[in-house]
């Protein structure tokens, strides 16, 4: 079983973005999935409604609780499962970081943002798990600014994921609908960036990408 854990201290990073995504695609890939809001705002939740009877499943947990909601998830058979944190939410980002195999850091890759990544980056020095930045909504032709992002979060000490999300409109276009890029737009550019994502994440976790 995989437990993947979407942390971030900054808000607007596209932590639900990614989570829901990751999620999606395992779940097209053949697992059984769990996705865990842990935000008090209950966006990844607020989507699992529009989503309706279709998968994966979210639900929603206070952070004292999420050891104990793991393992349930686990009892009932979920391969992988998926946390979803809160900005500013240093308890969250704890017992989440606690619980997964793996740490993924979405955020821009503006000043501002990177700059919350030392808050993170400390937490995952603390933690001694394996985190990986992932760059979110990154504007077309900007080749320079994403390495020069790249090696602002290596001086962190944090790892780069080599693959990110572009600005794209079907991410936008998706959550609203209660849907993923893939689902709107199959050949899109936004789903091809998930697939690559969710097999890279599949390979740092020794995990079949499945189809």
């Amino acid at each position: 079983m995989t437990t993947i854990a979407i942390v971030s201290q900054k808000g607007g990073s596209g932590k639900t973005t990614l989570a829901l995504h990751i999620a999606a695609s395992a779940v097209y890939a053949g697992n059984q999935v769990q996705v865990i809001d842990t935000d008090p705002q209950a966006t990844a939740a607020a989507w699992g409604d529009w989503r309706g009877e279709f998968l994966p499943e979210v639900i929603t947990c206070p952070p004292v609780r999420l050891f104990s909601t793991v393992e349930r998830a686990k009892r009932a058979g979920s391969n992988v499962i998926v946390i979803d944190t809160p900005p500013h939410g240093d308890t969250a980002s704890r017992e989440a970081v606690r619980v997964a195999d793996i740490v993924l850091v979405p955020t821009r890759a503006r000043a501002f943002d990177l700059h919350a990544l030392e808050a993170t980056a400390g937490l995952m020095a603390y933690a001694s798990k394996p985190a990986h930045v992932v760059f979110n909504a990154v504007p077309a032709r900007a080749t320079r600014m994403l390495e020069e992002a790249a090696e602002a979060a290596r001086n962190l000490g944090l790892s780069v994921s080599p693959h990110h999300f572009g600005e794209r409109a079907a991410f936008h276009r998706s959550a609203g609908s209660g849907e993923v890029a893939r689902e709107i737009e199959p050949d899109g550019k936004a789903a091809l960036e998930v697939d690559a994502l969710w097999g890279w994440v599949c390979e740092q976790v020794g995990m079949p990408p499945g189809e």
